[in-house]
């Protein structure tokens, strides 16, 4: 191994892999390591470069399965404390046990990244550890242990997102935390203020919440969950309500500040009144910015919007055809599962087939309980078309199988075309929405008519049964239940 003075580190070990790769990908979160599979499946030589010692980014290490870990285990404690008793199973009253409760979050997530590792070796694709970075169009650097140079035909840009930190309020990772941090508390808070009422600060509020913190969420806009349905966010809402959240709506914060383990936030509401909410924990959770730092575009010629976004055109290619970029770095919602598709989608072009994503049909998840899902147009989108639409209805509360496992919560709700019935939404809160709006993804895929759905046949007693009561609804009010 050599040492180069014209090494990015002077004095670092520096040697050149005389290998040209078909495909180098730089970032493994879902986006990245799904697409170097899919390449290597397509008869690719496929390199994956991830700066962090783990595969799997953000979703996998500080994200998605961690915070679904948690979910799940205080999910696990508040029925056994509230619930328990009204199903005939009385026993001494549960603890909290945090280490315990962390240590097993840390397990999945660690069982999860071996998998990963696992299918790196499975599909012959080499892994570089070390911050990726442009030196030429076809030349990445690689800065780790040692500083790595390889060479490919075609890179893949999958590096991600990050939090998004506000100048008032900047993580200082012990009392005013993201959600990293949100992910690997050693105690329960007394008191979690949440800035922002996003799919990510009402899971992990909701969390805590179950866990026996006084949570309060405040939101800028006038609902939760704004990207989605409004019927969702009011739905939801309501639920929180009753498990004992509070909520400022239309408030912005103007300043965060901090003495010792006490945290203030100030605030303004709609109509010009200030509020002062103290707490020992604030977590900011008003969304995620794309990640594209050290990866040096401009040796490339490329740069980043307004948003930090890679600007692409419909087959995810950057303006230089071989670097496409998937993602959360580029347009669209930032979603794992989204970036699944991307990645996918990138291999089979790259391959010479024709793959197609249709974004409308990407479902919205959050995991709360009772969870929300979406797919297709909202109800404000269809009326802002000018398109005529119908809507129809269930609530949850009137499904038997809600009511055997006392999963009251929610509704279901489907837009579909007036003239043709074609669906071209459905918005759902309750038990298991995140597997049930999978039937609304498929039924549009195929564009199925209101009428299509209602007339399968759901298994009885099942929460899908919900799914045809609304789209029975929506054929004209024939709901057999409501």
């Amino acid at each position: 191994m050599a040492i180069r003075a014209d090494c990015p580190t002077f004095g670092v070990p520096f040697k050149i892999v005389d290998m040209q790769y078909d495909v180098v990908v730089i970032g493994s979160g879902p986006g990245g390591y799904v697409s170097a599979i899919r390449c290597a499946q397509l008869g690719m030589k496929t390199a994956i470069v991830e700066k962090y010692a783990t595969l799997g980014g953000t979703c996998l290490n500080v994200g998605c399965i961690p915070s679904k870990a948690l979910l799940d285990s205080s999910e696990h404690f508040h029925n056994a404390v509230h619930s328990f008793t009204e199903h005939g199973i009385d026993g001494a009253s549960p603890s909290v046990n945090m280490t315990q409760m962390i240590a097993r979050k840390q397990s999945v997530i660690d069982v999860t990244c071996q998998g990963i590792d696992f299918l790196m070796k499975k599909n012959n694709i080499d892994v570089h550890h070390g911050v990726g970075s442009f030196k030429d169009a076809h030349t990445i650097q690689v800065l780790g242990a040692s500083a790595t140079e390889i060479t490919a035909k075609h890179v893949i840009i999958a590096t991600g997102s990050k939090p998004i930190e506000l100048p008032f309020a900047k993580f200082d990772k012990e009392r005013i935390i993201s959600s990293t941090e949100a992910l690997k508390l050693s105690e329960v808070p007394k008191h979690m203020v949440v800035i922002g009422g996003g799919v990510i600060g009402l899971e992990l509020g909701s969390v805590y919440k179950r866990l026996g913190a006084n949570v309060t969420v405040v939101e800028y806009a006038d609902s939760l969950i704004p990207a989605m349905d409004a019927a969702c966010g009011k739905e939801l809402q309501r639920s929180l309500r009753k498990l004992g959240m509070t909520f400022h709506m239309s408030t912005k914060v103007e300043k965060v500040s901090r003495k010792k383990d006490v945290v203030t936030v100030e605030a303004v509401d709609k109509k010009g009144a200030t509020l002062a909410i103290e707490g020992d924990y604030v977590l900011v959770a008003v969304g995620r910015k794309p990640y594209t730092s050290g990866l040096n575009l401009e040796a490339v010629g490329l740069s980043t919007d307004e948003r930090g976004r890679i600007s692409v055109n419909d087959h995810l290619q950057t303006s230089v055809a071989h670097i496409y970029a998937i993602g959360d770095v580029v347009r669209g919602a930032m979603l794992a599962h989204k970036a699944e598709e991307e990645g996918v989608a990138v291999a089979e072009h790259m391959a010479g087939q024709k793959p197609h994503i249709d974004y409308n049909l990407v479902p919205n998840i959050v995991y709360t309980w009772p969870e929300v899902a979406g797919v297709g147009q909202t109800e404000a989108q269809v009326k802002e078309s000018g398109r005529a639409f119908k809507v129809g209805s269930f609530p949850m509360r009137a499904l038997g199988r809600a009511r055997a496992s006392n999963d009251l919560d929610g509704m279901v709700k489907i837009i579909a075309d007036a003239q043709t019935d074609e669906v071209l939404g459905v918005h759902m809160v309750a038990a298991r929405a995140a597997d049930l709006i999978m039937e609304a993804v498929v039924a549009m895929e195929f564009r199925a008519s209101a009428e299509d759905i209602a007339r399968i046949c759901h298994g009885h007693p099942t929460y899908t049964e919900a799914i045809k009561e609304a789209a029975l609804d929506a054929t004209g009010k024939r709901a057999i239940h409501a």
